[in-house]
């Protein structure tokens, strides 16, 4: 795995070696991000980073100009790699890493306002709808902020009950949904 585009590109990350983790691929992650670019101005945002394994989706956004990232994952020898991948991009940007479920993190008072959260959770874990209203409900998102949320096509009919909206791409095997905070008038 690396990183694709923007200060880091070429950077190699760690993957996490692990049954119950599934990094998304370069194809996708390439994929994700040009279509990001169209949508975003990555220049100064804060990005969250939900199920973050070894961080590839916040660190592709920082190196596309993102000013912080923060990123969520519970499993301890994940988070090591995680930590492990932050420290060799070697670049000063503010990050936190918030070891613990997302659905907890999800239900926090206390939280950052976010313009772009990306969530790639393991494809048959159902928490992330939950996560998601949580998230929309308790104002994790900033004006005009973006959810982007990858799945299996073989969780399409699931996720679409759940989330009430159609993935709006597909890539091989991966769905990609979204959610856009309206902008206040």
């Amino acid at each position: 795995m690396r990183i694709i585009s923007g200060q880091f590109r070429g950077r190699t990350l760690k993957a996490p070696d692990s049954k119950f983790t599934r990094p998304t691929t370069d194809r996708v992650r390439e994929t994700l991000f040009n279509l990001l670019n169209n949508r975003v101005d990555f220049e100064g945002i804060r990005v969250l980073d939900i199920y973050a394994g070894s961080g590839a989706l916040g660190l592709e956004s920082v190196s596309r100009g993102a000013s912080e990232v923060h990123f969520i994952e519970k499993n301890f020898p994940i988070y090591k790699i995680l930590e492990d991948n932050i420290k060799s991009m070697k670049g000063d940007f503010p990050y936190k890493i918030f070891k613990m479920e997302a659905v907890r993190f999800s239900t926090m008072s206390e939280h950052a306002k976010y313009d772009l959260i990306l969530a790639d959770p393991p494809f048959f874990k159902d928490d992330i709808h939950l996560v998601v209203k949580n998230l929309l409900k308790n104002g994790f998102l900033a004006e005009e902020g973006l959810i982007i949320i990858e799945r299996s096509i073989q969780t399409k009919d699931n996720d679409i009950k759940n989330f009430g909206i159609e993935p709006f791409k597909r890539i091989g095997d991966t769905l990609l949904y979204s959610f856009q905070n309206p902008a206040e008038e």
